[in-house]
């Protein structure tokens, strides 16, 4: 990997933050046409193909510059995916999403690390159990880490302060939440790291936490769940583990605590169970680490099937999706096109809102 240029820096960022191109999106484009810069001046012509209803929304350079000034006041650093110095467990990720802001001690994020999570209300035990376990895979050379939340994820992110942990956050990397986590932030951004793959200043809604959940699992050789009922963000980040190849431990519990259920549920369906450190650096003794992704190849842009061709194509692809997801290599199948016209389409019907381009090849209806 080399530095990207200044240019190419911004347009990344710009591309990163335009409305509907989420990571899949975004590596197809940069694939396709071979460099950010060319992906942001092919946009407006893909949405307007694409019968997209309203104008896609780019941010200007200005707004990128602003975004930059943000973050630098922050303290914190941008680090794109296709630089050297971004996290290579990240990076293995099909596909990394396209950049992160990191505050603090970023050497950190090169470091064997194991994440820690579990139920905001999480009982005493449990809490106990979280801190000193992180206290013990720090000792044993590991870094923990955690999304910041109450409960589970603040205690693991205590254990873990002497020896290293990283907080990955939904919102921006200056959105401390919950506020009474404010002085375990300033001490994570002093002592450790934080992550976020928000804009600095955006404060985090709900469908920013399934993003969060997959850096924390991306970061991690192995992720412990603590406590979780059976609705749980945390078997969310169990679940992204188990599909980017990581290790999955869960511990026991009484199964009259409904904090439990989901962690029970998860040694029920193979996840290894975890009673002390020494049943996570086990499971790690047999981890294959993370295996090497090159950048997307530059294919150029796909020979452009005339526009009628185009439209049938897209409204066939469209046809065939449902809220199932599917395998791209399935579509190319039924929809009888070559591979490159459909993967074309498929964007083009992800920048109309008309379909959801989603990790390991899926595609679904939007």
């Amino acid at each position: 990997m080399e530095a990207l240029s200044d240019a190419e820096r911004l347009a990344w960022l710009r591309l990163a933050r335009t409305d509907g191109v989420g990571p899949v999106t975004f590596d197809e484009l940069v694939g396709r046409f071979g460099s950010a810069v060319v992906a942001l001046e092919a946009l407006p012509d893909l949405a307007r193909r694409s019968g997209r209803a309203a104008p896609l929304r780019i941010p200007s350079p200005a707004e990128a510059e602003a975004e930059l000034a943000a973050g630098e006041r922050a303290g914190a650093r941008l680090i794109c995916a296709a630089e050297p110095d971004f996290p290579q467990a990240l990076a293995a990720l099909s596909p990394p999403p396209p950049l992160i802001w990191a505050l603090g001690r970023t050497e950190l994020l090169h470091r064997p690390s194991a994440a820690i999570v579990g139920a905001r209300v999480a009982s005493a035990a449990g809490q106990r159990f979280a801190r000193g376990l992180a206290a013990e895979l720090g000792r044993a050379g590991l870094v923990v880490v955690s999304g910041m939340a109450r409960g589970i994820d603040g205690a693991a992110h205590e254990g873990a302060l002497p020896t290293g942990t990283v907080a990955v956050l939904g919102g921006g990397i200056d959105d401390v939440y919950p506020p009474e986590h404010r002085a375990l932030y300033a001490a994570v951004a002093e002592e450790g790291c934080v992550v976020s793959e928000s804009p600095p200043g955006y404060t985090a809604q709900a469908r920013d936490f399934p993003r969060r959940n997959r850096i924390i699992s991306g970061l991690s050789r192995a992720v412990v769940v603590v406590e979780a009922e059976l609705r749980s963000g945390s078997l969310i980040t169990a679940r992204m583990a188990a599909e980017q190849g990581r290790e999955v431990l869960a511990v026991p519990g009484s199964p009259l605590d409904p904090r439990a259920k989901g962690t029970n549920d998860l040694i029920r369906q193979g996840a290894a169970l975890c009673e002390a450190a020494e049943d996570v650096l086990r499971a790690l003794e047999t981890f294959a680490g993370f295996a090497a992704r090159e950048a997307p190849p530059f294919r150029g842009p796909p020979h452009c099937l005339p526009e009628d061709e185009g439209r049938e194509l897209r409204e066939r692809l469209a046809a065939l999706l449902s809220p199932t997801p599917v395998a791209r290599d399935e579509l190319v199948r039924a929809a009888g096109a070559p591979a490159p016209a459909v993967f074309a389409a498929l964007v083009e019907l992800d920048l109309a809102g008309r379909a959801e381009l989603l990790p390991g090849g899926m595609v679904a209806a939007a």
